[in-house]
C-alpha cells in the first residue's frame, strides 16, 4: 500500500538547523519517581496529541477539509523539542504511534466492501473507488501530521531528528509493540521519498573544502577515527578520494560519507590505506591507479537508517571515477566485521559447557592452544579474545590464524537473520550485488579492529557487470556469490563443526 501525497518544496525540506536541546526547568518528568507529576505529564501528552492530530475526514470531505493550522504542528514540534529525557520522548511517540493509527474497524468495513464487489459483476470504476476508499483507511492519523510537520521549515530534519529518537527507543526497549515498529516504517518510508536520489547532490572533499565541511567530515568518520588534521589531510590528498551526498535544499552538509583509496591492487590490510605512504604533495601517478578500495561508509543522521543512501553513493562514486580514470578495472570494499568477536565468543561458552570436542578447533589445535595458554583451548581464549591480547603472541597468533579464518568464513556466509548473512555489513554488500571475495589476516590490528572482529576484515568485491544478477540471486534466492577462497574455509568449517 503506498499513498502518495503532493511533492514537497526542495528548499522547504531541511533548511533550519535546530538547535540542540537545552536544559529544561523543574517541572513534571516521568522519570522523577512522582505519580502527580507523571500523570501531569501524561495528561499533557493525550491533549496535545488529540489537538494536533484531528480524525481523518470522511472519505467524501478529504479534498475538501480545511487545511490543518501551522500552529497545531509548531506546537508538536516546540513540545516534542522541550522534552529533555529520552524516556519522555520515547512516551510520547508510543502515545503517538498506539493511539493515533489506522482505524481498524474502518479497514474491515472497506475490506468487506471490496471483497462483496468482486463477487459481482460491476462496473469497474465502482471497484476502483472502493479500493481507493480502503486506501484511504489504510493511512494511520499521524502520517498526516508528518506530512504538515515536513512543509514547515526545518520540518524534515525535525523529522530525521525524531525518527533517531524513535530507533534510540527500541534499541533501549522504552517503547516496544507492532504499533512502534509499524510506525518506524512508515516514516522511513516517507523519509526515503524525500531523500530519493533526484534530491542528492554528490560532493567531493578536497583540502581546500570549507573548515566546516572537513570538521563534520572527521566527525562523522564512523570506521576509522581520524586522529589530528594531518590524519584528515592524508584522507583526502593524493591516491584518496571522499565524496558525500548532500540534500539539494542544503548544499555542503553531509548526509552519508564514502572513502576510496586508489591503488594498483585489492587491499588486505586498512594499515596501507590509512598509515601515510606519501608525501600530501606527490603528484598522482595516474598510470599506477587500476583499483578503487571503498574502506569507509559513514551515515552521519542516524534518523536515515534504513533509508538507501549508501547503495546509491557507491554507484554515483563509481560513475565519477570511471570518468576520472578510465582505466580502472577493480572496486571492491575493505570492509570491517562488527560483531564476529561477540558472535564467536557466545559460541565458545556455548561449546566449553559441553566437555566434548567442540568442533570448532582440530584437536591439534586445541593442544597447541591449550599449550600456549596454559589451559583448555576454549576457556581460555574468551578473555583472550575479548582484549586482543592474543595478537601480542606471534606464536599465539599463527596457531589461531586457521580456526579464525574458517570461524569468520562461516559468521560472514552461514549465519543468517530470516534467510540473509547476519552480518550488516555483509548484508549490505550483498544486497549490492558485490561477491564475498576475500578474507584477510590481521587486516586490522587497532584495538578497536581486535576487539571487534579479531583483526579480520574482509572484501567485498563488485563486478560492475555482474552486480544485478547477483543482488537479484542474493534478495530474491537468499543465495550468497561467494569466492573459491572463501568457500573452501567454509567447507573446512562444516567438516569440522556440527552446527
Amino acid at each position: 500500500m503506498r499513498v502518495l501525497w503532493p511533492i514537497l518544496s526542495a528548499g522547504r525540506l531541511l533548511r533550519l538547523r535546530l538547535p540542540p536541546r537545552q536544559p529544561q526547568p523543574p517541572g513534571p518528568r516521568l522519570s522523577s519517581g512522582r505519580p502527580a507529576a507523571a500523570s501531569a505529564l501524561e495528561r499533557a501528552m493525550d491533549e496535545l496529541l488529540h489537538r494536533a492530530v484531528p480524525a481523518m475526514p470522511a472519505y467524501e470531505l478529504r479534498e475538501k477539509t480545511p487545511a490543518r493550522a501551522e500552529n497545531q504542528c509548531a506546537d508538536f514540534v516546540s513540545f516534542y523539542g522541550g522534552l529533555a529525557e529520552t524516556a519522555e520522548r520515547a512516551e510520547l511517540l508510543g502515545r503517538l504511534a498506539r493511539g493515533f493509527g489506522v482505524d481498524h474497524s474502518q479497514v474491515a468495513e472497506q475490506s468487506a466492501g471490496v471483497l462483496q464487489l468482486r463477487q459481482q459483476p460491476r462496473e469497474p470504476a465502482v471497484l476502483l473507488q472502493a479500493e481507493d476508499r480502503l486506501r484511504y483507511a489504510l493511512v494511520p492519523r499521524y502520517r498526516s501530521l508528518f506530512h504538515h510537520i515536513s512543509k514547515m521549515e526545518g520540518g524534515v530534519r525535525f523529522l530525521v531528528r525524531l525518527r533517531a529518537d524513535l530507533l534510540e527507543a527500541q534499541a533501549l526497549k522504552l517503547v516496544e509493540g507492532p504499533h512502534v515498529r509499524e510506525m518506524n516504517g512508515v516514516l522511513k518510508n516517507m523519509l526515503s521519498e524525500w531523500f530519493s536520489s533526484g534530491f542528492l547532490n554528490l560532493e567531493r572533499v578536497t583540502w581546500h573544502s570549507p573548515c566546516e565541511v572537513l570538521q563534520r567530515i572527521s566527525e562523522a568518520e564512523a570506521v576509522h577515527p581520524v586522529k589530528t588534521w594531518m590524519d584528515m589531510k592524508w584522507r583526502v590528498g593524493p591516491y584518496r578520494r571522499c565524496y558525500f551526498f548532500s540534500h539539494c535544499s542544503t548544499p555542503g552538509e553531509p548526509l552519508i560519507i564514502l572513502h576510496v583509496a586508489l591503488t594498483n591492487e585489492i587491499s588486505s590490510s586498512i594499515q596501507t590505506i590509512i598509515v601515510k605512504e606519501y608525501s600530501p604533495s606527490e603528484t598522482e601517478e595516474r598510470n599506477k591507479i587500476t583499483t578503487a578500495i571503498f574502506y569507509s561508509l559513514s551515515l552521519t543522521q542516524q534518523g536515515l537508517q534504513g533509508v538507501e543512501l549508501g547503495a546509491f553513493l557507491i554507484k554515483r562514486v563509481v560513475k565519477e571515477l570511471q570518468k576520472e580514470f578510465p582505466q580502472l578495472g577493480a572496486f571492491s570494499s575493505l570492509s570491517p566485521i562488527p560483531g564476529f568477536t561477540k558472535w564467536l565468543l557466545g559460541l565458545l561458552k556455548a561449546k566449553a559447557k559441553e566437555h566434548g570436542r567442540s568442533g570448532l578447533l582440530t584437536d591439534c589445535e586445541s593442544q597447541e592452544i591449550a599449550e600456549l595458554t596454559g589451559g583448555p583451548a576454549l576457556e581460555t581464549l574468551q578473555p583472550l579474545l575479548s582484549s586482543g591480547e592474543w595478537a601480542q603472541s606471534e606464536r599465539l597468533a599463527r596457531a589461531l590464524q586457521a580456526p579464525l579464518m574458517r570461524l569468520c568464513a562461516w559468521y560472514l556466509h552461514g549465519e543468517k537473520h530470516r534467510g540473509y548473512a547476519l552480518n550488516p555489513v555483509a548484508h549490505f554488500h550483498l544486497q549490492n550485488g558485490a561477491v564475498l571475495w576475500r578474507i584477510n589476516w590481521l587486516a586490522d590490528v587497532s584495538l578497536k579492529g581486535l576487539t571487534s572482529a579479531c583483526g579480520l576484515m574482509v572484501n567485498y568485491r563488485y563486478f560492475l557487470e555482474d552486480t544485478a544478477a547477483n543482488s537479484t540471486a542474493y534478495l530474491g534466492c537468499k543465495s550468497i556469490k561467494a569466492s573459491e577462497q572463501v568457500l573452501s574455509l567454509v567447507a573446512q568449517f562444516q567438516k569440522n563443526s556440527k552446527l
